[in-house]
């Protein structure tokens, strides 16, 4: 599992893709493209004009209010480095122990299917929007629950309802649409200082 640099390396550190700021980024946002473009120029510009940093929770407010500034593509974007929820493949060894792809009781494949199939009925009803949840070591059966919930549907383990075709999406920008994208940059929060739990990190 990869281990954060001092917060002292971070604060000091430089826009590279390969600094300690944009390696601390990545640990605890997972990566993506606009953690470099964006969010490491301006953490480092707010550190140059003399903001200290003690603890990676001050860090990670930062970061966050940085994020809170951002109009709503740059924020969908930042969302969008998070896997899916139920996902499996191609995960940090930190989403992976935080969706329980290392569990020992492996998450029945019908969950799965279920929660991949409720994945894209969200992305239809929140066009541009990733489903994004604090699973704090709630099963993936759970979160299938929860997001059914999100969408105003009866438990159920089909992979053919509702019909795709017929879900009707929100206005991008409009209030449920902002609401959500909120509640998403939120909970990403709180994960990343559920990490530094993980990694030993206060």
């Amino acid at each position: 599992m990869a281990s954060l640099p001092s917060v002292q390396d971070v604060q000091n550190s430089s826009s590279q893709p390969d600094s300690p700021l944009a390696v601390a980024l990545t640990i605890l946002f997972e990566h993506s493209p606009i953690l470099t473009s964006r969010l490491t120029p301006e953490l480092v510009a707010t550190f140059s004009e003399g903001l200290t940093l003690s603890t990676y929770p001050e860090f990670i407010d930062v970061a966050l209010h940085h994020i809170g500034a951002w109009n709503t593509v740059s924020q969908s974007e930042f969302i969008s480095g998070h896997p899916r929820i139920g996902e499996s493949k191609h995960l940090s060894n930190l989403s992976a122990k935080e969706q329980g792809a290392q569990g020992l009781i492996p998450t029945p494949p019908e969950v799965l299917e279920r929660l991949a199939y409720l994945n894209a009925c969200y992305e239809v009803v929140y066009p541009g929007l990733r489903y994004i949840t604090f699973v704090n070591g709630r099963t993936r059966a759970a979160i299938m629950e929860e997001l059914e919930g999100v969408l105003g549907l009866q438990h159920s383990l089909s992979t053919v309802e509702p019909v795709i075709t017929d879900l009707k999406p929100v206005a991008i920008d409009g209030d449920a649409w902002r609401a959500e994208l909120t509640r998403a940059i939120d909970d990403i929060g709180r994960i990343a200082k559920s990490r530094l739990n993980a990694l030993g990190v206060y």
